[in-house]
């Protein structure tokens, strides 16, 4: 992917950015709006509406399957039905059609050329996560990657902001994390680091990114990069 021709260094006191992955830095909705009706259709059932399934995508692929099939945890079923959703999606990020959100492809670019650091801490599997970002072109220029498989706790709890900062080499004073999902923010917070919430990503029904308590909350993807050059620090 081309990187921008660009006139004016971006200006911030910020040193790292870390990005959540499913609806903050890549829109992948529609992947698992394929996978999910693919294994409904298996069982013969009806398709369920796109928005509904993106509603929930950021809770990942076992609130998907107690979306899909009205079924918690607990039913005979439950694990079967679960692996099969994550085997079609791995199936599906062969020709994947999830994409960098608006203003994200520059706002890398951006950091980038002025040597600030920018990973990606998430909760999706390594496995998928990596064969994801391999199709985006952003294997490689993501300096740290972080996933559930690298660490004792998940988000909310603070262990993979902090690993990633560990792995750059930056204070959590000056790095802000960017997410989708109240857990996203309350890892931030956890960490101690600046908490954004992206108010365009996955929100649950009725979910209010200002519930939150983020530091800043982002109602466009395209709103990053101006938010990062209000960040200045003495």
């Amino acid at each position: 992917m081309p990187h921008h021709q660009l006139e004016t260094p971006l200006e911030t006191s910020i040193e790292c950015v870390l990005f959540d992955l499913d609806g903050t830095l890549v829109d992948t909705a529609q992947d698992f709006v394929s996978v999910v009706n693919k294994l409904l259709s298996e069982y013969q059932k009806a398709p369920l509406a796109g928005d509904l399934i993106r509603q929930t995508v950021s809770s990942g692929a076992r609130a998907l399957v107690t979306l899909a099939f009205e079924i918690d945890e607990k039913h005979e079923n439950f694990a079967d039905l679960n692996q099969r959703l994550l085997d079609l999606y791995y199936e599906e990020l062969a020709e994947t059609k999830a994409v960098l959100y608006p203003g994200m492809e520059r706002l890398l670019s951006r950091i980038e050329q002025v040597d600030i650091k920018w990973g990606i801490v998430t909760n999706k599997p390594e496995k998928y996560t990596r064969k994801l970002l391999g199709k985006l072109n952003l294997l490689e220029r993501c300096q740290s990657l972080v996933c559930p498989d690298h660490v004792t706790h998940s988000k909310p709890h603070p262990e993979p902001i902090l690993l990633a900062c560990e792995q750059l080499n930056v204070s959590t004073e000056r790095v802000v994390y960017l997410g989708d999902h109240i857990r996203d923010i309350q890892a931030a917070k956890n960490a101690d680091v600046i908490a954004i919430a992206a108010a365009y990503g996955y929100l649950e029904k009725d979910a209010k990114a200002e519930d939150w308590y983020a530091d800043f909350v982002i109602r466009e993807s395209d709103q990053v990069e101006s938010l990062l050059t209000l960040l200045k620090f003495a």
